[in-house]
């Protein structure tokens, strides 16, 4: 009987290691790929971090994300405009810090959330977690570059409406999402 629990705790944690990484390898594409969007080029990094957040919950999306982030502050190239713009450390601290942050905020409110009171609820719902990822830019960009500046112009309005695309596409997905949620079956 214990060797049965002690060999389903090894399943669960490969299990689960595999789908953090394969999560990691997702945000890592999804940061890397730009798709003509105006006002500028959309990557679906937002998109993704929502989508893990849904189908894997909070626990295991902010595994997900945090290892994304330590991955990218040891050197791996994972982040949005690295290796170009540097790597590890510096890249992380640089302007992009507080969004990157906020992945980790908005990946749990994206996990904790129920998603079963209709359309308006859930947009509402992912509207705020996504806020986070804006809210922390916002604040780093300012604390960076000034606060004299154009902060909004510059760190969130082009972004506006490409988050209002990702966010109406995950609505539309949401009944896959959540099917699949039930098939991974982590928690």
């Amino acid at each position: 009987m214990e060797a049965i629990s002690k060999t389903s705790k090894i399943e669960k944690i490969v299990k689960l290691t595999l789908i953090t990484i394969i999560g990691t390898i997702l945000i890592t594409i999804s940061s890397k790929i730009k798709i003509p969007f105006y006002p500028v080029p959309m990557t679906m990094q937002t998109f993704v971090i929502l989508l893990i957040g849904i189908t894997l919950g909070y626990k295991v999306g902010l595994a997900t994300v945090t290892l994304y982030l330590l991955e990218g502050i040891v050197g791996l190239p994972v982040f949005a405009n690295s290796p170009e713009k540097g790597i590890g450390i510096v890249y992380f601290t640089g302007p992009t810090m507080g969004y990157l942050i906020g992945f980790l905020i908005a990946v749990y409110f994206a996990g904790l959330f129920k998603y079963d009171k209709g359309l308006i609820n859930t947009f509402l719902k992912l509207i705020f977690s996504v806020s986070f990822i804006y809210i922390l830019g916002l604040i780093w960009l300012g604390m960076l570059i000034g606060w004299d500046k154009p902060i909004f112009k510059f760190g969130a309005e082009p972004f506006l409406l490409a988050e209002l695309f990702k966010i109406l596409l995950l609505l539309f997905l949401m009944p896959i999402l959540l099917k699949t949620k039930k098939l991974i079956k982590i928690t």
